[in-house]
């Protein structure tokens, strides 16, 4: 890297990140990790609980220092250059952090004061983020009372007051119906058109599906970056075999038996919905195996084939086995 710092001026990716650490005495919650997002995209960081995620979001916004490595957004070095980075990002959180004791319109207000908004500025940004977030006819409800979805979008709204060319959302539709998550990432489509750049976390495999590209991270360590579409054709250690069964929790049951004693060698067994997603180095060679020992226990198989990895197959295998990314 150059000895010259970064700044906006001399480079143009809205996310750099460069070897970045993060300990904790003893414990390293990222570990050596680099990447970086593209203007306008739809960035995915994906990862079980305690995986780093939160923390590189942390590092990101310049609210805890890396241990070792950098982080640039926008062209800012988080670590000393914070407040440049905060006058030029948005973040929401899974709290959703709004006055409940505040109208919807006074959060919007107040949040645009914060970021020293003008009379008329804030006047045109609150119209823009009521009729934007769908809000109308609330404007002058107590946010407390509003439901879930509703702060949701009214967090989204306040996050983005001040137009900011990158935005952090670190699992913001956590506890939120699917109806409103679906219209939430709308809205985060609609910013990406606009150009801004959109990080986001989140457990839910569908909305990941939705990312132009995702990172997945376990134990600190980058173990998978790329776009959905590839990482399911380089990342699937095996394949996928889904099996339709009567009594799926049954047929659960004699499957983990028969992995657990060696009889198949099976790398996953899971629930899928209302099927059972079995990973296997070979599935056909093991197809009719699994069929007799499901039918020997009077498990009847309506359906049996291999099938293409979704996102969430290819997730538990990169992080139940991870080779970092270096």
């Amino acid at each position: 890297m150059s000895a010259e710092p970064f700044t906006a001026r001399n480079h143009e990716l809205p996310i750099l990140i460069q070897n970045l650490t993060k300990r904790f005495g003893d414990f390293t919650a990222v570990d050596n990790v680099s990447f970086n997002v593209q203007s306008g995209e739809v960035f995915g960081w994906l990862g079980p609980n305690g995986a780093g995620k939160t923390t590189t979001i942390r590092m990101l916004l310049g609210l805890i220092k890396p241990t070792s490595g950098n982080a640039f957004v926008l062209g800012f070095d988080s670590a000393t250059q914070t407040k440049l980075v905060h006058a030029n990002v948005g973040y929401m959180s899974q709290q959703f952090t709004l006055y409940s004791d505040l109208t919807a319109m006074q959060n919007i207000r107040f949040y645009g004061g914060v970021h020293g908004l003008s009379s008329d500025e804030l006047r045109q940004r609150i119209a823009e983020i009521i009729r934007t977030a769908g809000l109308e006819g609330r404007e002058n409800t107590l946010t407390g009372s509003l439901s879930g979805g509703w702060k949701q979008r009214l967090a989204l709204g306040c996050a983005i007051v001040h137009h900011p060319k990158v935005v952090f959302l670190d699992e913001p539709t956590a506890g939120v119906d699917p109806i409103s998550r679906r219209q939430f990432w709308e809205l985060i489509y609609q910013m990406a058109k606009e150009g801004v750049t959109v990080l986001v976390t989140t457990h839910y495999m569908d909305e990941a599906e939705l990312c132009q590209r995702v990172g997945f991270i376990t134990g600190g360590k980058l173990v998978a970056l790329d776009s959905v579409s590839q990482l399911k054709q380089t990342q699937m250690r095996g394949q996928v075999l889904e099996i339709g069964a009567s009594d799926p929790e049954k047929a659960m049951r004699i499957l983990k038996a028969a992995q657990l004693n060696g009889r198949i060698p099976f790398d996953e067994v899971a629930l899928y919905g209302a099927q059972i997603h079995a990973v296997m180095p070979d599935a056909q060679k093991y197809k009719e195996a699994i069929q007799r020992l499901l039918m020997g226990e009077d498990v009847q198989v309506s359906s049996i084939e291999r099938v293409a990895p979704t996102l969430e197959d290819v997730f538990i295998s990169s992080v139940k086995a991870p080779a970092a990314i270096v």
